[in-house]
């Protein structure tokens, strides 16, 4: 059995055929079209060029998954709201869409660390953050297709304004954006950092990773803005103990790369805020899947 999976990003549209081991096959990418009408042009070719069995697609933003109607999709591809992605993949016979995050989590189920697991969380921490909830053996959707947008915990209630309209949402603390906006306001004050002396003609090409890796090198400043993002995700992660009770929490994305100077004190964090709660210690480890938004779309026709 071989499924299509297609991941709608901002600027890339990928796509690749995924067999029953969650290897790829016949991958491609080009850049996200501009428009709707060329959207549905180079979803028809990709469609056409691959046979298989069935078409997984995962997209930003709340998708319906029972009639795969793209809900809310702010930002540049907000060309396809009120529209069926099934329609958009027009010759295939069995089409399954959902957000891109909720998809990723069905590939660690399927293929990854939620293997045999009924009960997990996963985050997906990039630009912003996204979320899944496997729950007794199920993806959680809720009633609007909301359910795992995890990013918009308020862990500040009086914190920075977020994109979904509230205050001091997790992704607005800890996210890549987050914490390249910290790092770029420390150094245009001049702050004395690695940073600083590296960047301080175009503090704008500071990225996330530049900055954990300018922690895991002893730079303070980093470390700073590092521990203080990690003590928010650490605080939301153990919030969701005790309402979601998960096997296991699970790392996507970008800012899951930055390895131990991540992993080391958020599952010490987390640990310590919950254990007396759950009675045990719940793993914090990185997704497993490594074309997450292809081979996650197609779970969702084989296993979503």
């Amino acid at each position: 059995m071989h499924i299509l999976g297609i991941d709608i990003g901002g600027t890339r549209l990928k796509a690749g055929l995924v067999d029953d081991a969650g290897a790829i096959s016949c991958m491609t990418c080009s850049r996200t079209p501009a428009t709707l009408a060329e959207f549905r042009r180079e979803m028809e070719r990709i469609v056409c060029m691959r046979s298989a069995d069935g078409v997984g697609i995962g997209c930003k933003g709340i998708i319906n998954s029972a009639t795969t109607r793209v809900e809310v999709l702010p930002g540049t591809l907000h060309y396809l709201e009120g529209h069926l992605l099934a329609d958009l993949a027009s010759g295939a016979a069995v089409v399954r869409a959902d957000n891109d995050a909720r998809a990723a989590l069905a590939g660690e189920v399927a293929w990854g660390a939620a293997r045999g697991r009924r009960n997990a969380v996963m985050l997906t921490l990039g630009t912003g953050v996204g979320g899944g909830i496997l729950a007794d053996g199920r993806l959680l959707r809720g009633s609007a297709g909301v359910a795992g947008h995890l990013g918009h915990l308020t862990v500040d209630p009086e914190g920075p304004l977020c994109i979904c309209g509230n205050r001091g949402c997790l992704e607005t603390i800890f996210s890549a954006r987050a914490i390249e906006g910290e790092a770029i306001a420390a150094v245009l004050r001049g702050v004395h950092s690695t940073l600083t002396a590296a960047f301080a003609a175009d503090p704008r090409q500071i990225t996330c990773e530049l900055v954990f890796a300018a922690a895991a090198a002893g730079d303070n400043l980093a470390r700073l803005i590092c521990d203080r993002a990690i003590k928010y995700l650490a605080g939301a992660i153990a919030g969701m103990f005790g309402a979601l009770d998960p096997e296991v929490v699970i790392l996507g994305g970008q800012i899951a790369e930055a390895g131990p100077i991540l992993f080391e004190p958020l599952q010490r964090q987390v640990t310590d805020r919950a254990r007396r709660l759950v009675g045990h210690d719940v793993p914090i480890v990185r997704a497993e899947i490594s074309e997450p938004g292809i081979v996650g779309a197609a779970a969702l026709v084989k296993f979503g």
